[in-house]
């Protein structure tokens, strides 16, 4: 009697540990593999030399024998890559900061100043970010020929807002009704501006929302191609998701060491950028779906 009940208790441990395995670790193994082993090839062909990237019946393709630096000093010395890098972080940057600031300005109209139709108003903006951009880019591009910002860095600035601005606003509308209202009515009641209590309250306890915003911004700015390959012509102008496609494929040769040694360099920024700031964007995601 005591053998089987002590038994017991093992065997319901055993069947808890089979069942978390399969339930948990083995789908979560094969989500990491399946996630991380792009950026894994991207690595490991950025430093293979040409003669074991051709040559997969001598050389392991998921390994590395004799890794080399080659690919990337062609990348860094050989073309303008420092160039597209530096236009890449000035348009991701400047488009960042424009699209936060008038999605700051949105949500804060919307969810706090209670006009007739705000929540109509606030689903329309979203709405708009459904849209895709290879329909737009067509309008848009007319635009920029007028205005004489064809083929200039600035014209990107101007048009990364279009698709930012839906999305971030939405992000701060549900961020906004997380804090307070009676912060603001008491702020209010003391002979406050709203634009100071935007200033002073609102945006001080909104941090979260805006890293979150931002990271957004940031992210997509830095990776987007359809604008950035309609709007931009001259090779030193490009941004590194379109330069890389373009510069670096002479006709139907692909320079595979070099094209994964500008994808490699091109999402560190990025991959920096969101882990400094991956607390603040879950809890601001948390803040604005719960609502």
């Amino acid at each position: 009697m005591s053998n089987a009940s002590t038994a017991a208790p093992e065997t319901m441990q055993w069947d808890s540990r089979a069942r978390r395995m399969v339930v948990l670790w083995i789908p979560l193994s094969c989500f990491l593999l399946i996630l991380l082993f792009p950026f894994y090839w991207m690595t490991v062909t950025a430093f293979k030399p040409d003669a074991e990237l051709y040559d997969f019946a001598t050389h392991n393709p998921f390994w590395i024998t004799s890794p080399t630096l080659q690919h990337i000093r062609k990348l860094l010395f050989e073309t303008s890559y420092p160039s597209w890098l530096w236009t890449t972080m000035m348009v991701s940057v400047g488009a960042t900061f424009l699209s936060l600031f008038a999605s700051t300005l949105a949500a804060y109209a919307i969810q706090r100043l209670r006009f007739r139709g705000s929540q109509y108003v606030g689903l329309a903006i979203y709405l708009a970010y459904l849209v895709p951009p290879s329909i737009l880019f067509i309008p848009l591009a007319t635009m920029v020929v007028q205005l004489g910002l064809f083929d200039s860095p600035m014209a990107l600035i101007l048009v990364y807002p279009t698709f930012l601005v839906p999305f971030c606003t939405w992000l701060l509308i549900g961020y906004f009704k997380s804090i307070p209202y009676e912060l603001e009515e008491c702020a209010l009641i003391d002979g406050a501006t709203r634009l100071q209590i935007l200033r002073q309250i609102t945006l001080p306890l909104a941090v979260p929302g805006l890293i979150s915003a931002g990271i957004f911004s940031f992210t997509l700015s830095w990776n987007e191609f359809i604008y950035a390959l309609a709007f931009i012509q001259s090779s030193e102008n490009k941004t590194v998701p379109v330069a890389i496609l373009t510069e670096l494929v002479t006709g139907d040769v692909y320079q595979w060491g070099a094209l994964m040694a500008g994808s490699l360099l091109g999402s560190l920024p990025v991959a920096i950028f969101y882990s400094f700031f991956v607390d603040y964007y879950v809890s601001s995601l948390t803040g604005a779906v719960k609502e």
